[in-house]
């Protein structure tokens, strides 16, 4: 069963890995071509876990009382709209991945732009969770309703760093120098 500070480590690293992305951003910018296989690895990385945590979150939305009028406020409207905004842009970002790597022309400055877009909104993202939903799933949530989401979050996440560091080692070296969001 994951704990809260398996998530508040989840956190910190998914927001480590945006920083390894913003470092390949960076090299785009001062026209250097980044290993898009290795971008390829860390945005499929994010499309798992992001859906794998939106689950369970809807579930509790649509079967609790309190959690279905915190999605339904303004607080939580936002953070679903966001996200459904964020979802696009990494969609976005994703095909084109897989058209560079397909050799297809993508125009790079249009590249560079949607990746810093991506990385602005999904940080944005972090830090509304941080200060917006995990406070409500502490003071809104009894003991044994957080239990239950808990059990419903997943788990494979260090399994898929573990892959990352083996498949991209150097990605994991730049993943474990990356500043920690709770230093």
């Amino acid at each position: 069963m994951a704990t809260l500070n398996q998530i508040r480590h989840d956190h910190a690293n998914m927001a480590r890995l945006l920083h390894v992305l913003l470092l390949r951003h960076e090299s785009l910018t001062q026209g250097d071509r980044p290993d898009f296989h290795l971008i390829r690895e860390v945005v499929d990385y994010i499309l798992e876990y992001m859906e794998s945590f939106v689950k369970p979150l809807e579930r509790l939305y649509s079967e609790h009382l309190v959690a279905k009028k915190f999605k339904e406020g303004e607080v939580g409207q936002r953070l679903a709209d966001d996200y459904q905004a964020l979802r696009e842009r990494l969609n976005l970002l994703s095909e084109n991945i897989d058209m560079i790597l397909l050799d297809a022309v993508v125009p790079m400055d249009r590249f560079a732009d949607d990746l810093k877009a991506y990385l602005d909104a999904h940080l944005a993202y972090l830090r509304a969770e941080r200060e917006l939903l995990f406070p409500f799933f502490r003071e809104k949530l009894s003991p044994e309703e957080q239990k239950s989401l808990l059990k419903m979050l997943p788990e494979g996440a260090q399994a898929n760093l573990a892959r990352l560091k083996e498949d991209y080692p150097e990605l994991y070296e730049e993943f474990k120098e990356a500043p920690s969001p709770f230093s």
